[in-house]
């Protein structure tokens, strides 16, 4: 019997076998988030967008009628300044050959999603791309709704069928696996400083204690 491709190690994210594509973090759907703070979903979306260049995760941005609903956020456009976003008119972002072919051409098969919204730009692409074969894993916490309903029914929804939700930091460390992994752990730590809270507050700690000097006894 075949195992599954989401279990056992290869069930883990890896950077090369990675592509990730940020969906519609735009004004008009940032002025309509209730689902959670939305600077916690710029936080941990701009952090994730600044470790897919440490580990050279290729990404795409996308928006949706740009020139209504607006530009990319700036701390997302900032990460990637030579990158023009895609602009669609599909509300499915599955359906622009604009950004499907470029997914298709990298040949990786671990699809890595998040967007505005979670019930309708997220899971319309995610349930589309796991039925064409990609391995679909959901960036929850760089997600958002218009509800806390409707993003927790997005999520199941997607649960249901086969996606994997995560989170941003999960995503960041199965990338990394191994922090004798020096040349990338040294360029995460920076980004989960400035993006992970709590966890980065700790790092910092951590890093400060193993710089000093045990008093002599």
């Amino acid at each position: 019997m075949e195992k599954s491709p989401k279990i056992g190690l290869q069930g883990l994210l890896r950077p090369e076998d990675s592509i990730v594509v940020l969906i519609d973090h735009q004004p008009f759907q940032v002025a309509n988030l209730h689902s959670h703070e939305p600077t916690l979903i710029i936080n941990n979306t701009v952090g994730l967008a600044k470790a897919t260049k440490i580990f050279n995760v290729p990404t795409i941005l996308t928006t949706v009628t740009e020139e209504r609903g607006g530009y990319i956020i700036k701390g997302l456009q900032d990460v990637f300044p030579e990158q023009k976003p895609i602009n669609r008119t599909f509300i499915n972002t599955w359906e622009d050959p604009a950004v499907t072919d470029i997914v298709k051409a990298s040949g990786r098969k671990q699809l890595i999603l998040a967007g505005l919204w979670t019930e309708v730009c997220v899971a319309m692409p995610a349930i589309q791309a796991l039925g064409e074969g990609y391995d679909v894993f959901v960036v929850t916490d760089a997600c958002g709704s218009v509800s806390p309903e409707a993003h927790d029914m997005a999520v199941r929804r997607m649960v249901q069928v086969g996606i994997v939700p995560i989170n941003w930091l999960a995503v960041v460390s199965e990338w990394q696996r191994d922090w004798a992994r020096l040349e990338t752990a040294s360029q995460l730590g920076p980004i989960l400083f400035d993006h992970g809270g709590g966890s980065g507050v700790a790092l910092a700690w951590e890093w400060q204690l193993l710089a000093t000097t045990p008093p002599e006894q």
